[in-house]
């Protein structure tokens, strides 16, 4: 890794023109990913989603590298990187001790220099180390170099929840980082959301938060024919209506997106139409999609994980009232983690975190079909 960095020092000479040159070519693909993808002709798993996507932009620029905690050897805490040290070799596939300022900082230096690196968080509850970095190192310089500075880097990893890894392991940082100018924040749901945006993060000239989810790696969703192109790319800041309704509008992301959608088959049966809006990118937030769909339904539920207080349900609220307000023909409901440290106990960890069953009462509430109140239905 350090010869890719003096390679791009001693011929700064050609690095911007370079630079600049294949940020355009390998942007090309964005302005395309609009198109609607469907025909889904075999399933992958998220896990092989993303390392597919980072082998085939690795072989694609040899600017791109990856670095992190057991990124090689081990292939990844999670198998995200499998193979890739083999094929691309220790240059390009670079393990660190555990020090995320240490890593993070060494990523964003090379970013200056025209490299594009892609940092893995073994949980992003450890990018606490690094936060510095993120914001005060890769977000401000942009801005604060008048825009002659890309910091063109990606910090990916499992976000959220988990399964008994307690407090301190179990935040969700969608609200965190998608406060931040200057940083884009892209939450993956489904192996096609994962393949298309980790691509699309990876040729971003600015920095990206790439959040993703433990319990999602090992689960298979279809792909269709397109996605599994090398060119594939999904756009930054644009929703996905997962499921077209009527009466109401369910936003979710990540794992809860899947948590929706079992909650509208289950409102189908009672009669109520849920729209689910899929938001794939938290920071640009959709808002076009979100509101159009609020119009539509008169109605609104928001689902995530994180804590209620200053939430990306908070956002989304803010949002409908500021644009859609007078369109609303019920209170906007929001589903949200336990404002508790996640406890540790299984029993009271599912009591802490959105279930199903919550988010059916929810649309029930707004929908006027159900009389109990939320203390009630705890």
């Amino acid at each position: 890794m350090w010869g890719i960095i003096r390679q791009n020092v001693g011929g700064a000479r050609d690095l911007s023109s370079q630079v600049m040159g294949s940020s355009l070519m390998r942007l090309k693909p964005i302005t395309s990913a609009m198109r609607h993808y469907s025909s889904a002709t075999k399933e992958m798993t998220v896990r092989d989603a993303l390392n597919s996507a980072l082998d085939e932009e690795m072989a694609a620029d040899p600017n791109v590298f990856v670095m992190g905690e057991e990124v090689g050897e081990y292939q990844g805490a999670y198998k995200i990187t499998k193979g890739l040290l083999d094929k691309y070799g220790p240059e390009r596939v670079v393990d660190t001790p555990i020090t995320e300022a240490g890593f993070a900082g060494i990523g964003v230096g090379s970013a200056y220099h025209g490299l594009r690196p892609v940092i893995e968080f073994m949980t992003f509850n450890f990018s606490m180390q690094a936060i510095d970095h993120i914001i005060n190192s890769a977000a401000k310089s942009n801005y604060m170099s008048a825009g002659q500075i890309n910091v063109p880097i990606v910090f990916r990893g499992p976000n959220g929840p988990a399964a008994g890894v307690g407090a301190q392991h179990s935040q969700c940082y969608g609200a965190w980082y998608g406060s931040v100018p200057g940083l884009k924040v892209v939450v993956p749901y489904s192996s096609e959301d994962a393949r298309g945006l980790l691509k699309a993060a990876i040729r971003d000239p600015d920095p990206v938060v790439f959040l993703e989810n433990e319990l999602l790696y090992g689960e298979s969703f279809p792909v269709s024919a397109e996605a599994l192109d090398s060119s594939f790319c999904l756009p930054i800041g644009k929703a996905k209506i997962e499921r077209e309704g009527k009466d109401i509008t369910i936003t979710a992301f990540s794992k809860m997106v899947g948590y929706a959608l079992k909650a509208a088959e289950i409102l189908e049966k009672e009669g109520i139409s849920a729209e689910v809006i899929n938001l794939r990118s938290i920071r640009p937030l959709d808002r076009g999609t979100i509101n159009a769909s609020v119009r539509k339904t008169n109605r609104l539920v928001t689902v995530e994980e994180g804590f209620p207080q200053h939430g990306v349900g908070a956002e989304i609220c803010a949002s409908v009232v500021e644009d859609s307000f007078g369109y609303l023909d019920a209170p906007v409901e929001r589903i949200a983690g336990a404002d508790v440290p996640t406890p540790y106990a299984a029993n009271l960890e599912r009591m802490a975190f959105p279930q199903i069953e919550d988010i059916v009462r929810a649309a029930k509430r707004v929908c006027y079909r159900s009389a109990l109140p939320l203390a009630a239905t705890a």
